[in-house]
This record gives C-alpha cells, structure tokens and sequence, in this order.
C-alpha cells in the first residue's frame, strides 16, 4: 500500500468498520466452506474487500474496527436500544473469530472495546486526526457515520468503491453533516429501535431540520406550529427526540484502545498470509495479492479445494498467469453447468465478461454467445443463438432469456467485479437481451486508456500483445474473410469456443496486469472518477438518441442536390466540357495538366493532389475553379454524411438517431461520435445550422443547450498564470478585446473590429501552436507583420511563452504531457528527426493539455449531472455531447429551472483560478438552443 498524507508529515488514517462490513458480506455470498467445513463466506468476502482496499488505496495508517458487544452505553439511555434486531445467524457466529484471525494475518490493527460500538471507536480515532491535521477516511456506507464527514473526514463505500462527502450526504438526508443527527433523532430508525418522533419520515424531518436549525430549534417552535398531527407528535414526543438524538450522536471522545502511531501501514508476512488463505482455500485471493507460491501444483489445487454445500466442488488454484495456456476452455450448453460458472464467478470475486454478436451496432445485434473468465486459463463459451450446419450441427443451446435469468445473481452481486473489455458495448447487448443490471464493473479498454492515451490502440488484441506477449485468435481466423466470409453463428462451437472464450480470458488477465498499473501511473483517480462512471452515462444517452424532423431532412437533401446541380453546371462552363465532378483524378488533370495551374503535386500513385488544402491555396489566389469546387464538395459531404445518412439511420418507429461514443480514441481525452458522427457538423455556416435544425424536441418538450465558454482559454490563463488573462476573465471582459488593448497598445473604448478580430485569431492560434506563416494566411498579412504579433504577444505575456516551453520540454522528457486534472497524454513523434513531424508533435505538446483539461472537465460534469437531476427531480435526460456543449431534452415547464442547475453543476466542475462560464440556451430544435 503506498503511503501518503494529506499533508506533508500529516497522516492518513483509513478505518475499516469491520463489523458494518461484516454482515453485508455474509448476506451478499452464498454459502460456502472451508477444507475444514467451518462457513467462510463472510470471510471471503472480508479478505477480498481488505485485499483491494490494500492494493488500491492509499493511506498512511490503516486499522479494521469492530463491535466489542451488543450491549453498550447507549442501553443504559434507553434499554430497548437495538432490542429489536434478529439474532445472528448461526453460519455467522463462527465467522467472527475468524475475520479477527484475517485481519492479524493481512498485518492489520484490529481494534474493538467493550461497552462501546465500532462507530464510537471510529468518531474518536476521525476526531484525533482531525486534530492532529491529518486525514481520515472511514470504509463504510453506515448512513449514522456520516455525521462525521468534514472537510479532513470523508467515507468511501467498500462495495461501489465511490466516495462520500459532504455532497452525498446532503443529498440523502437533505442536510449537511453537522445536522444529520438532528434528522436521524426526529425520524428515528426502526433498525436499532431509535424511537424518534412517530409519524416524520426522512423528508419532513430535514425539512424541519433546514426551516428551524437543529432538534430543539423545532421542539421550541412546535407549540406554534399550525394545528395538526405532526404539531401534536412533536409536543407529545419531545423527550423521546431527545433521547433519540444521545442515542444516534456518536461518542468522540472514546479512550482510544492502539495508539495511531501504531495503525502505521506495513507489508503483511507473506509466509504466515499464505499459510492462513491456504487453511481457509482462499487460492484465488493469494493470487491476486500477488504472494509467491513454491507448492506443486496439485498440492496447491488440494490445499485450495472448497466444498459448497449443494455439493459441489471446485478447486481456485492456478499458477501464475504467465505459465497458463490459453486453452481448454469448456462449451457450456445446458442450465446446470452455466449456474456452476455463475457460483464459481461469485467465489472467485472477479469475473471476465465478453459477448459475441451478429452486428456492430449494440442497439441493434442479437446477442449470438457469451463467455466468462473466473482465473487465467479458466474460461468457457456459452453458445445462445449459434446455426451450426450439416458437417458441424448444433445441439442444445441455452435460450438467451434463460441465460439472462442464469447470470441475475453474477451480474447483481455487488461483491464481485465484473470485468469487460469496451464494457459499453455489452453492457449495451446486455441490457437489449432483457439482463439485470451489471455492477460494479471495470473496463480494461478504459484502465489502459486513462494512463496511455496516445501511445498506442486500445484494442484487446493490440494491448494483449503489449502486455502479455500473446497474438489471441483473430475474427477472420474463424470467420474467414472477403466472399468467404461466413456469420459467427456458424462457427463450428470448438472454434467459437476457442475464440470467444480466449477473450474473456484475455481480458481477465489484462486487468491482472493493468489495474494494479493505474496507481504507479497515477491514472487511478481518472479512471474511478469519471472515465469508469462515464460508462454508463453514455449507455444511457446512446439508448435514449435523438428526435429528428425527417421532412425537414428530406428537404435539405433535396435542396443540397439542387444547389449541387447547379454549381455542376457552373464547374462545367467554367471548364467548357462536362467531366465528374467527384473525380479527384480528372479533376487533377483538369487544373494542372490542361489548365496548367501552378503548386501542383503527385502522389505515390502518380495522380495530382487535389486535397482541399491544395483547392483552398489555389481559390485564396482568386482561381474559380478550385473555389467552385470547394463549395461542390462541401454541399456534397453534407448531404452524404447527414442529411442521407440520417435519414437511413433514423429508427423508424421512434424517429431518433443513435449516436454511437467512442471513449478510448482521442489523445486528448475527448469523446468522439460515429453513426452518425454528430460532432462535426459545421457550427457557423447557414448550412451547419440548417442541420442542426432538423434535431428537435418530442412535443411538450425543449432542448436545451449548455456551452463552455473558452474553455481552453481559460485553461490556458489558468496554467499560464497570466494575471491579466485571469483579471479579464474574472471581471467577465471581452478576452480578445482586452488582449487587443494589452498587446496592441490600444484603448479598449471604441476598438476596431479589425484589431479586435487580429487579437481572436492570436489568442486561439497560440492554444494550436500557430506559427508567422500560418497567421499571416489566417489573416491576409504578410509573414513579417505576423511575427511582429505574435512578438508582441509573447512581450506581453511571457507566461504563455514558459508554458509552451515548458510543456515541449516535458513532452522531450517524458513523451508525455499532462492535463490539469492529471491526464496523461502521450506526444509520438516529440524527438522525431523529420522536422516537419517534430513541429507537429510540439503543438500537440501544447494543445493536448488544453483541450485535453476541457475534455476532463465536461467527463466529470457529464457524471455528476444525472444524479443532480434526479436528486432535483427536474424531467431532463442527457442527449448529446459535442466537445464543450452537452444537449438535454426537457420538459417545457422545467426549462429554465433546468439550465440554472446544468449551468451550476458545469461550472462546479473544476476548481480553476479563473472562473469557467457555461451559455446556456433552449429552443424547439437545436439550432434554436445552440
């Protein structure tokens, strides 16, 4: 466990309530024994939670604590204090003694003390650090350890691995945490016989709580109160309200049982850790934390053999992945051997998953096969919807609904890791087959991407070769290719079996290997934060799609041939021969063969260049041709690549488009949109905003827009540390006019649009890396008065020359930038020989962090505004994301209520030196909203 502060010198206390932790393992397993017969599952489940938490989360000092007794304190206020709860159940009973053995083996404090409950224990050791200056971070989801939560206290949920704060808290109770107990002591708690006040429930207990300040706040007002049940009950049971709330207050002041000096984080012994998981068969957790193992092999597998009690059994040995063969995997075909695997995933804690379909589109494909990987070499192939043929039949399939039905308790246990590779899309396949939902789950696409953006795909077959010296079987391999090319559910099942299942086995080792890489990368909090979360907020988004207007389609495709059919005829008369127009061949020839224009250029194939770069340089010297033939094209890739296509893209029956994101593409962190790409539809042309047009609102509805504002300017002033960037973005100023004034010497009152217009073009150019030559072509001056700009511009902001030095540099050094959030993002071709390439990775060393720094931001506004929605109860659902703007579909009446939240929860999404501003809009369509 790596050990760091919350300050320099200042420790980090992690406090496992063990006993909370306890009973949610035992009821979320299913029974299961060790070698000896004694019950282990919460046990199990202990020791996985306790290993993760060791190799994932940092902390100087680290204790487990546990309730002493049932009898405490608290029975003497109130003897009926807890009189309700059920007893223990007798599979639990022995399992105490034995989490107690797990928590001296793992090398970890145990600390209990009679008379007083783990919570206690917990508030005392949370209040001395507070004291002391450090930090303290409590494993629980015990809503009564969230009065604890201060700026140096936070909880962390050991199941969904998510954080809880102040945020959180008041999300639930409606309150900070300071008032929490003023809640809990009015609506009382039936669970531990807290009497509370009869008839408030959650909400109107914070209500009260928020209206009158604290418990005695609302007792005193009471008796004002306007005459009803509620007046009545809170005068009637007023002192059973207070005893509640000495009851719910956690004691802090507990003399603590093991100094913290001695919680200090330290390696376990491997040797006794060993022994101890090999008495209980815990192999498969000794594997994942990486002990060492010199048993033979079937010593191993005796020594790990766990006996269930329906009879079952199945040994979790394996040796080290880099010596299991990827081979072996079984072909499951009927019920009984599918719940087996299911069992055996539950056990095992982590679990590979894969799907194999008839389509590339998630909404659309039937789910063909699945397979599963419980341990390297460990994996099986379950045919659902195969052909088979005359040479190669079938035989009894599992039906997808009973499939579905098999894997309910895998895909909802919240103990087990569920792992993919693209998680998105079968999660997608999944949900479409009619399955549970799936948590908690990883993606090893997304753990690769957030610590090696850039420096590689992230493909399962490229990062198989990368880090586990491993070539899987190709599609094509069992497929074939071309003509012959046949459906994988005609794949004969030996060779569906091979390759379906090598994926998840694949997979599973890739997370071994990549997952434990993420803290080391300092990529954890990235991929936890908002890359993992993200996972399902574009699920939803991809499902929901949105509402086009197919007759205001149909008419631009119509209107887009008819100015194409014209400037055609205008291409020919200026040729004087009719010739196709969508040859780049012909047109070549046309230019610089029989027109004999100059700048011309042959490709490898001999054939003249005729890129719009090459068109453009030629229509900025006045030739019509080539200006004509830019604007042909440009109608021509409009109405193709939109107005066309979505029109055949457009499910008929609900008249929406479904986007598909691609999350693991850019360097830079940013999302990217296919069938249909929505983020490239030109934003400041008539034509861009005709297609934005034909995405509408269902009736009663409006679309609201929410845009960042330079948000890469503002990145820029940030890192930079330009003061008078930041004062103007501060003062809410005109950026580029302000530059204008600073650079250029000129008074801000009454500026020429002119100069203005020269300082935009600098600013945005500086975040690409613009150089002389290409600002001079950008604004029609000669390279001379460029330099004499740019010049200026750094004079006067010299931080923005030391950042772009200093990011070149760090690009040099490490083939890496970073973002302000933490993202890596690697620069390929940083110390290339080829100056034009070097020139290029340079700007990208500049850029990246910048756009790279918005990508992030808008991530983790996109995660946190469904829950905030919810939370407000506001009818919006989350459409669209297009680099800075994130598009929502709302109910007309909570429009504006709506974009105050958006627009609140969007610029809360960094803590920036300057300020971030979203715009917000709303209309019918989104050309209206935008």
């Amino acid at each position: 466990m790596t050990q760091t502060g919350n300050k320099a010198g200042m420790p980090h206390l992690i406090l496992v309530d063990g006993s909370g932790f306890i009973f949610r393992a035992f009821h979320a397993l299913p029974p299961m024994s060790n070698p000896e017969g004694v019950p282990v599952n919460a046990v199990y489940g202990f020791c996985n939670m306790l290993t993760r938490l060791m190799r994932e989360h940092v902390g100087t000092h680290l204790a487990v604590v546990f309730d002493a007794g049932r009898v405490t304190f608290r029975n003497e206020i109130y003897a009926q204090y807890k009189a309700h709860r059920p007893d223990v159940p007798e599979d639990l009973i022995p399992q105490f003694g034995l989490i107690r053995e797990a928590t001296a083996a793992f090398g970890v404090p145990g600390i209990e003390l009679e008379g007083f409950e783990a919570d206690d224990l917990i508030a005392s050791y949370a209040r001395f650090i507070e004291q002391t200056g450090g930090h303290c971070t409590i494993v629980s989801s015990d809503k009564d350890l969230m009065q604890l939560i201060s700026p140096q206290v936070e909880m962390m949920d050991p199941i969904k691995q998510k954080p809880i704060r102040a945020e959180e808290v008041e999300a639930k109770f409606g309150v900070g945490p300071d008032k929490v107990i003023d809640v809990q002591a009015l609506m009382g708690d039936p669970t531990d016989n807290v009497p509370g006040i009869p008839g408030i429930g959650p909400k109107t207990a914070s209500a009260l709580v928020s209206e009158f300040g604290d418990l005695e706040a609302v007792l005193a007002a009471a008796p004002d109160m306007k005459k009803s049940k509620r007046r009545d009950s809170l005068i009637e049971h007023a002192e059973a309200a207070r005893v509640s709330l000495r009851l719910v207050t956690l004691k802090n002041d507990v003399p603590l049982p093991v100094p913290v000096t001695d919680m200090a984080v330290q390696e376990p012994n491997e040797e006794a850790l060993g022994d101890w998981l090999d008495r209980m068969g815990f192999r498969s957790i000794r594997h994942r934390f990486g002990l060492g193992d010199g048993k033979p092999l079937a010593q191993a597998a005796s020594a790990a053999a766990m006996r269930f009690t329906n009879g079952g059994s199945h040994s979790v040995a394996t040796p080290p992945p880099e010596q299991v063969p990827y081979s072996g995997y079984e072909t499951v075909t009927d019920l009984v051997t599918l719940e087996r695997w299911v069992t055996e995933a539950c056990v095992a804690g982590v679990c590979a998953v894969d799907t194999e379909t008839d389509g590339l589109d998630p909404l659309k494909a039937r789910m063909v096969g699945l397979s599963l990987a419980t341990a390297p070499g460990r994996a099986c192939y379950v045919p659902l919807l195969h052909e088979g043929t005359l040479e190669a039949p079938v035989g009894h399939q599992i039906s997808v609904s009973e499939a579905v039905v098999a894997l309910e308790p895998l895909f909802t246990d919240s103990s087990v890791l569920k792992v993919f590779q693209n998680a998105k899309f079968d999660i997608l396949v999944f949900r479409g087959a009619g399955a549970a939902p799936i948590a908690p789950i990883d993606d090893t696409m997304l753990i690769s991407y957030a610590q090696s953006a850039g420096l590689h795909g992230q493909g399962m077959d490229e990062l198989s070769k990368l880090h586990l010296g491993h070539v899987p079987i190709t599609y094509d391999q069992v497929t074939g290719t071309g003509r012959n090319r046949i459906p994988f559910q005609q794949v004969p099942l030996d060779k569906a079996t091979a390759y379906a299942a090598e994926d998840a086995d694949v997979t599973l080792r890739l997370w071994l290997k990549l997952h434990p890489q993420l803290r080391t990368n300092k990529a954890l909090a990235l991929y936890e934060g908002y890359e993992r979360p993200l996972i399902a907020v574009l699920s939803d988004m991809e499902q929901t799609g949105i509402k086009v207007d197919a007759h205001e389609l149909r008419r631009l495709s119509e209107n887009f041939e008819g100015r194409m059919a014209t400037i055609e005829k205008e291409i020919h008369s200026v040729v004087g021969r009719p010739f196709n127009v969508g040859s780049p061949k012909q047109l070549g020839e046309i230019l610089f063969d029989e027109m004999g224009l100059p700048g011309g250029k042959r490709g490898k194939t001999g054939a003249w260049s005729t890129d719009s770069s090459v068109l453009q340089e030629l229509a900025d010297q006045g030739q019509e041709l080539p200006e004509k033939i830019l604007a042909w094209r440009q109608l021509s890739k409009l109405k193709s690549t939109y107005t066309d296509a979505l029109l055949k893209q457009m499910d008929p029956a609900t008249n929406r488009v479904h986007t598909t994101f691609q999350m693991a593409i850019t360097t830079t962190g940013r999302l990217s949109s296919n069938d249909p790409n929505l983020q490239n539809i030109p934003v400041r042309t008539e034509e861009g905003a005709q297609i934005r047009k034909s995405f509408i609102a269902p009736e009663g509805k409006v679309l609201l827009s929410a845009d960042y504002s330079q948000i890469e300017l503002r990145l820029l002033a940030s890192v930079a540390d330009v003061p008078t960037l930041r004062e103007a973005f501060a003062l809410g100023q005109d950026i580029h006019a302000r530059t204008a004034s600073e650079v250029f010497g000129v008074p801000l009152e009454g500026m020429d649009p002119l100069t203005r217009r020269r300082a935009k073009a600098i600013n945005f150019g500086i975040i690409y890396g613009i150089s002389a030559f290409g600002l001079s072509k950008q604004l029609g001056i000669s390279m001379g008065e460029a330099r004499a700009y740019i010049d200026a511009y750094f004079a006067r902001y010299p931080g923005i020359r030391d950042y772009m030095d200093e990011r070149k540099t760090e690009a040099k050094a490490h083939g890496y930038v970073v973002t302000p959030l933490g993202r890596r993002c690697y620069v390929p071709g940083i110390t290339a020989k080829n100056g034009a390439q070097r020139s290029y990775a340079e700007r990208q060393a500049i850029n990246a962090p910048l756009q790279g720094g918005a990508a992030d931001i808008i991530k983790r506004a996109m995660v946190r505004l469904p829950h905030a929605l919810e939370q407000a109860a506001l009818p919006a659902t989350m459409l669209l994301q297009v680099h800075d703007e994130l598009l929502f579909e709302v109910e007309k009446d909570a429009a504006e209520e709506t974009a105050a939240l958006v627009k609140k929860m969007m610029e809360g999404a960094a803590d920036l030196p300057v300020p971030l501003v979203v715009e917000t809009g709303i209309g019918a369509n989104w050309a209206e909203a935008h």
